[in-house]
């Protein structure tokens, strides 16, 4: 049934918001319709916005969308209607260019476009309510008249609040581990809002003066598209479209940035290299959506527990890849133990059960294993080997030390040297191992065995000190 319908393969919880929010915008349509006299120049007015928005999709087509969410610049459309035209085009707005975008630029299910129509539709009547009900005559908006103009701002920004409400209430219920800060506004999100909303009100303005004016407002929309576009391809090309890290090839590059900068100042930096144990299996068992799901959640712990400026990228395949500025090796040991811990107690959902995974970590430190990038993932590539023919589930560091121009060779099994962690805690001094200990204990106390470390403020613990 799922495979027919994919809204019926997701949480019940957001599968009845959706419903919710159709429901209400097509009650709203057949409602406003009924009351709504149509007038051959508010179709005229509606049918040139619409044709501006659909001028705008064409020109940007040819540049691609990345996948994912995205941005555009559609409400510069969209919201002239709202405060131009009765409310019941408001909600009519959005189906044309959904359509649109769904045919032309790219396919996606059919529930997230009508989801997102009724979202914006919804958020188009309530601006259209709000401005069409304190501002009595359109002639005020034309004369730019101080209080129109301040209550067609007003409507603007109720516009904004209210779609990025649902959509983010829609996200929380998809994935409940988000917080509501990430689904909400974000610094990019929030000057992108205060774009669309000035452009809005501007086309608004214009068109509202005259419908011929749109010509006019059409070329820069146009330009400001193409240019939200290229920014958001060049940023999915530095990035692994699954688990939204670096792809291997941009997190080479910064790493190299990050080694010759450590060169040149004389400080250490750590490698690791983590792999995520028995992952065909999940793929074979519960199918590859399910294993999408896992590096998913490695890669949001990854992000939860390491610091801003760490590298971490998505190597290929189960395979993730940290860089460690300023870190010397019981630094790095630390961070390695503190993310296969995380890792272990993460608990990923499926249909009939909940999925546990555990990772493999090898470590590598530059001025002990190596001096340029190349040594480095060779180090710790062999010191994951040695984590898997250990058993898994542990962190492993290489044999010894390398030479310069010496590639790292594997030893046999029980002639490795101490350096090498051989239980699931791994080699690490007394001291490190009742750290981890003590830690683990107090969490298990306080929240549960897998809860987040915390500070004395109740802030997440994300290894500032690694």
């Amino acid at each position: 049934m799922a495979d027919r319908w994919p809204l019926l393969g997701q949480r019940w919880p957001l599968v009845v918001y959706l419903c919710g929010i159709v429901v209400l915008h097509v009650a709203g349509t057949a409602f406003f319709g009924s009351e709504t006299i149509i007038r051959w120049v508010d179709v005229a007015t509606f049918a040139a916005l619409m044709a501006c928005g659909a001028v705008c999709i064409e020109a940007s087509r040819r540049l691609g969308m990345p996948a994912g969410v995205s941005r555009d610049l559609l409400s510069a459309w969209w919201l002239p209607v709202a405060l131009l035209l009765p409310p019941f085009y408001a909600l009519l707005a959005p189906i044309p260019l959904q359509i649109l975008l769904q045919t032309r630029v790219r396919q996606t299910v059919i529930y997230r476009r009508v989801c997102s129509s009724a979202a914006i539709g919804l958020a188009g009547l309530t601006a259209s309510l709000v401005f069409h009900g304190n501002v009595e005559e359109l002639s005020e908006l034309r004369a730019a008249a101080p209080a129109a103009l301040g209550m067609a701002v007003v409507s603007a920004l109720l516009f904004t609040v209210i779609n990025t409400a649902l959509i983010a209430v829609a996200a929380h219920l998809a994935d409940p581990d988000m917080g509501w800060r990430a689904v909400l506004w974000n610094r990019e999100s929030l000057l992108l809002d205060g774009v669309e909303l000035c452009l809005g009100v501007l086309v608004g303005l214009a068109c509202g003066l005259n419908v011929a004016l749109l010509v006019l407002t059409l070329p820069p929309v146009v330009l400001l598209q193409r240019s939200l576009l290229h920014a958001q391809l060049q940023a999915a090309a530095r990035t692994d479209p699954k688990t939204g890290l670096l792809n291997a090839a941009t997190w080479q590059r910064e790493a190299d940035t990050e080694i010759v900068r450590a060169r040149r100042t004389g400080d250490t930096l750590g490698l690791l290299i983590i792999d995520i144990d028995h992952f065909k299996r999940v793929n074979d068992q519960y199918g590859h959506l399910v294993g999408d799901q896992v590096l998913i959640e490695v890669a949001a712990v990854l992000r939860g527990q390491l610091r801003e400026y760490d590298v971490v990228g998505r190597f290929g395949g189960e395979e993730f890849v940290v860089l460690l500025p300023g870190a010397d090796t019981a630094e790095a040991r630390r961070v390695a133990e503190r993310l296969r811990l995380r890792i272990g107690c993460m608990a990923v959902p499926t249909d009939h059960e909940v999925i546990t995974v555990t990772v493999s970590v090898g470590v590598a430190i530059s001025n002990v294993h190596g001096d340029d990038l190349l040594d480095l993932l060779a180090a710790a590539d062999l010191a994951l080997y040695r984590a898997k023919e250990l058993g898994r589930n542990r962190t492993c560091l290489p044999a010894a030390p390398l030479a310069a121009s010496s590639a790292p060779a594997a030893a046999p099994i029980g002639e490795l040297p101490g350096d090498v962690m051989d239980d699931p805690v791994g080699d690490l001094s007394g001291e490190l191992v009742g750290e981890l200990v003590g830690e683990a204990a107090a969490e298990q106390a306080e929240q549960g065995p897998c809860a987040d470390a915390a500070d004395g403020d109740g802030n997440a613990v994300r290894g500032e000190t690694s």
